[in-house]
């Protein structure tokens, strides 16, 4: 039987060139097997290239263009790591933009290891507790956030983890708060 926690709800996977390929597939896997409809959302249209740590992956293909995704069409957003990708995110204003609705509106948001980078753009980390891959460390306390090591952390909606090994927790608690909704 096919679990349909999510059966309904729509997430954007927030992502571009150089996203850590477990990061982006098993939260995809774990959502669309609870019953979301899951669009990968990028700057840019075709595919996007993955990274296994040092050495290139597998590419993904983009559902939708972020110039043609609305962020009010979707109930929750999930971002993956790997270095470039944020990185690169925190670079493109309608990225940030696009998250920032899903912070002020106060929906569900799941960030894993160097996920949470954009989120200190998006304003969404002050006063909350979060955790990350520990070079982000100092980046999310000097933008006001509790930064604390474990293997998974939720605040209001806010999911985060450290990296793949956390991937289990993160899924199981990325879905728990996204069958919660806003908060």
């Amino acid at each position: 039987m096919t679990d349909q926690t999510l059966a309904g709800r729509k997430v954007a996977v927030l992502a571009t060139d150089g996203f850590e390929q477990s990061e982006l597939e098993k939260p995809v896997e774990a959502l669309k097997a609870a019953g979301a409809i899951v669009e990968v959302v990028s700057p840019k249209s075709g595919e996007i290239q993955g990274w296994e740590h040092h050495d290139k992956g597998r590419a993904v293909p983009v559902d939708r263009e972020l110039s043609a995704a609305r962020p009010e069409d979707y109930q929750a957003i999930m971002l993956p790591g790997g270095v470039i990708n944020p990185d690169a995110l925190r670079l493109e204003p309608k990225a940030i933009d696009f998250i920032r609705h899903f912070v002020t509106a106060k929906k569900p948001i799941a960030a894993i290891c160097h996920g949470p980078w954009t989120l200190i753009n998006a304003g969404a980390v002050e006063g909350r507790e979060v955790t990350s891959w520990p070079s982000l460390e100092a980046d999310l306390t000097n933008a006001g956030a509790r930064w604390v090591d474990r293997e998974v952390v939720v605040d209001d909606g806010l999911v985060t983890s450290r990296k793949p090994d956390d991937l289990p927790a993160f899924c199981a608690k990325m879905i728990e708060e996204f069958a919660e909704g806003r908060r």
